[in-house]
């Protein structure tokens, strides 16, 4: 009540949907006036409407269904079709692309299955998950109850999905979804670590990664992190850049390892000495003596960002600080990872840069630093 009044605040138009006992299975009850009839019926005045939301799982077919029975009820003939970006119905079951799909979902545990309904009608294998499939038995007896026919005869049927046929590079497509599956793979393994999530959702990412063949090793940053972090026994970092170069990072008495491989990093883009200092000690340390002395900070090291603001300081008198910072958007689709999990300001600077960043579950207040 408190969030719709918030939206209706706003002069936004709200609508309750109520819970369906055995729900999708109840299909007598779910196409009933009890069941779809008991929502609120949202009237539209455009002869096509477009449902969209924020993510999956979050109503949207339950709203065209519910829909579907409150206007055949008014006499208006209406008609359903979604537009389904994955999995994508016209690539193997096991794709990387379609694994990849699943990995995204490890959430909702969605599970990638062939249409048994397309299959009997036309003989034809094609993918499909097993919402989608769930509920086509519903959507079945809701159109049979409109039309006396339902036109689409499975659940593949009703989607206008083209993106298989748009695939011109399909090596390019598959180690692109092998690296995603990797990178959610550390980012449930991190959830896990703070609690927010399970671990079922890491052993169906196991699973997946395992289907799909590949481990953490596959991650070329993963594994020159973990060897600098070996070597150092501090945490670090590694970057892949554009060009497939490895550059990495360790935690100084400066900088933390993220501000220190984005100097890194910057540095080797504009062809600058790697021993050279971008930005003096003497500009560091009154920065950390105010994080510390006056504003009670813990770790006096730099952060991301502000290192990156002592670098625009010491760019108004410094070339090569100014031809760093020039390289910075040369870092977008870059690849980085950490031997510890990152403050939640190095991972805000990180994604403002477009940088994909993966973690391992470590907490970097148990390391030695």
């Amino acid at each position: 009540k408190l969030f719709r009044s918030k939206l209706e605040k706003l002069h936004i138009k709200t609508y309750y949907h109520y819970p369906i006992e055995g729900y999708p299975s109840n299909v007598a009850l779910i196409d009933s006036d009890d069941g779809y009839g008991k929502n609120d019926y949202i009237e539209t005045t455009r002869p096509l409407v477009v449902i969209t939301a924020p993510g999956p799982g979050s109503g949207k077919m339950a709203t065209c269904l519910s829909q579907l029975y409150h206007d055949h009820k008014r006499g208006i003939k209406a008609g359903y079709a979604k537009f389904e970006t994955f999995p994508i119905w016209n690539l193997p079951l096991k794709h990387p692309v379609n694994l990849a799909y699943e990995a995204a979902t490890a959430d909702l545990n969605d599970v990638n299955m062939i249409d048994p309904f397309h299959l009997e009608a036309y003989g034809e294998t094609t993918v499909n998950y097993n919402r989608d499939i769930e509920i086509f038995p519903v959507l079945n007896v809701i159109f049979e109850g409109i039309y006396g026919v339902n036109p689409y005869k499975s659940p593949t049927d009703m989607g206008v999905n083209m993106a298989g046929y748009c695939i011109t590079d399909n090596d390019a497509c598959c180690e692109a979804s092998k690296q995603e599956i990797i990178r959610r793979y550390y980012t449930a393994l991190n959830q896990l670590a703070t609690n927010e999530a399970d671990e079922s959702e890491v052993y169906k990412l196991e699973l997946l990664m395992r289907q799909a063949k590949i481990t953490t090793e596959d991650r070329k940053v993963t594994t020159a992190a973990k060897k600098r972090g070996a070597e150092s026994g501090v945490p670090s970092a590694a970057i892949e850049l554009q060009d497939g170069t490895i550059i990495t990072s360790e935690t100084s008495d400066l900088l933390g390892t993220s501000a220190a491989l984005i100097l890194n990093a910057i540095k080797h883009l504009a062809g600058i000495d790697h021993e050279l200092h971008l930005i003096p000690a003497s500009a560091i340390e009154p920065i950390q003596e105010m994080k510390v002395k006056y504003l009670k900070g813990k770790n006096p090291r730099l952060h991301t960002d502000e290192v990156l603001v002592a670098l625009s300081m010491v760019s108004l008198h410094d070339e090569k600080a100014r031809l760093a910072i020039e390289q910075l958007p040369k870092l977008q689709g870059c690849q980085v990872h950490t031997t510890v999990m990152l403050s939640e300001v190095d991972r805000k600077i990180f994604k403002k840069l477009g940088v994909d960043v993966t973690c391992e579950p470590v907490n970097k207040k148990t390391m030695s630093l």
